[in-house]
């Protein structure tokens, strides 16, 4: 059996590389309209990352990405995670970090008027460690 040579390696591994970045790099864009069907909607990711912030440790890249389409007169996002998650909002409206709290059962969360726009989402980490976590969003006060 002949071992494949060095310049089959370096465009295999480009090839290998080329797969899988997409999936590592860009959040996942989840596109929001009224009276969406499955409620709550869960995604699942890892939290944390190398990028020191004021919210926290978070990746380079949002954990997440929201297009919202119409005006939401409620929306809450909510991270369940170990570890001290944080919860990194950039949208139309501004920044906001959301810290863990007590009156929430110690996961951040936030809630109320969403307007139309695009939100990149980072889920973070206050001791810099890194957790999987899951991000729900809901339309229901309850």
């Amino acid at each position: 059996m002949q071992l494949p040579t060095r310049s089959l390696i370096a465009p295999l591994f480009a090839v290998l590389l080329a797969a899988i970045a997409p999936h590592r790099l860009h959040a996942e864009v989840v596109q929001l309209q009224p009276q969406f069907g499955s409620d709550p909607i869960q995604l699942q990711g890892t939290s944390g990352g190398l990028q020191k912030s004021d919210c926290g440790s978070i990746s380079e890249q949002p954990s997440q990405t929201l297009e919202v389409g119409q005006q939401f007169p409620y929306l809450r996002l909510r991270v369940e995670s170990a570890g001290e998650p944080t919860l990194l909002i950039e949208g139309p409206t501004g920044r906001f970090c959301v810290l863990a709290d007590s009156t929430v059962g110690e996961q951040p969360e936030m809630s109320g008027l969403w307007t139309v726009g695009t939100y990149q989402i980072y889920i973070g980490d206050l001791g810099g460690g890194q957790h999987s976590y899951t991000l729900s969003i809901t339309q229901n006060p309850n």
